[in-house]
């Protein structure tokens, strides 16, 4: 699958990707427990687009890597869509 054939609401995404960009985690509080959210740009040569990185996902995740993602899921947030693995995917480091 490639970024670009990406969507909405679109589940059970496998993809392979370089990574871009890693944000600065940003730390929230949700449900009384400590989270820290970071959002990586990933791209292949199709396109780009944002991925979700939740705790430890955001340590394993570096700048000139590259990434499998199996079992992800794509979702809207302010108008534009990003990639997450919610509670069913998986992330590989290549």
């Amino acid at each position: 699958m490639k970024i670009s054939e990406l969507k909405a609401k679109m589940g059970g995404v496998n993809i392979e990707a370089a990574v871009d960009d890693v944000e600065e985690p940003k730390t929230m509080n949700k449900y009384g427990r400590e989270l820290r959210l970071a959002n990586a740009t990933i791209s292949d040569d199709s396109g780009s687009i944002q991925l979700s990185l939740w705790n430890d996902q955001i340590d394993q995740v570096k700048k000139g890597g590259k990434i499998k993602i199996e079992n992800g899921y794509v979702n809207e947030w302010q108008g534009k869509i990003q990639l997450t693995l919610g509670k069913f995917g998986k992330m590989e480091v290549l």
